[in-house]
């Protein structure tokens, strides 16, 4: 599967289910060019996952709604909950494994956790 063009107006419906890998990146930075063929292969040997790349130039809103501050930046989400959000490039094995390990997640656990976390968040603010 090639990578989707995220932008403000389909961001909401492509990242509401399934998992979705991010590529926050700007065609003037060098390492977001040379991260870009890995992430793009990467959606080919995951034709399941949807792999969307987001402009900041373009999509100032969204880079600001996420605090982006370098670029690229990675950010992995699935069933609408981020999982994972780093600076910088990632090889090719490292992005695989990242894969792996977000399939692996049991997302109900992962739910639970954040409810706590909450929960536990709100009582101390009491």
């Amino acid at each position: 599967m090639a990578t989707v063009h995220v932008t403000e107006q389909n961001f909401a419906d492509t990242v509401k289910s399934g998992i979705v890998l991010l590529d926050f990146w700007a065609s003037w930075c060098g390492p977001c060019r040379a991260f870009g063929p890995i992430f793009e292969a990467a959606s080919d040997k995951h034709p399941d996952l949807v792999f969307g790349k987001i402009d900041t130039e373009a999509e100032k809103a969204l880079a600001g709604a996420f605090k982006i501050r370098a670029i690229p930046t990675l950010m992995v989400m699935r069933d609408g909950v981020v999982l994972f959000n780093e600076a910088g490039m990632l090889p090719a094995k490292a992005l695989e494994d990242l894969i792996r390990q977000v399939r692996e997640l049991d997302m109900d656990k992962v739910r639970q956790e954040i409810k706590d976390k909450d929960a536990a968040s709100g009582a101390a603010g009491a």
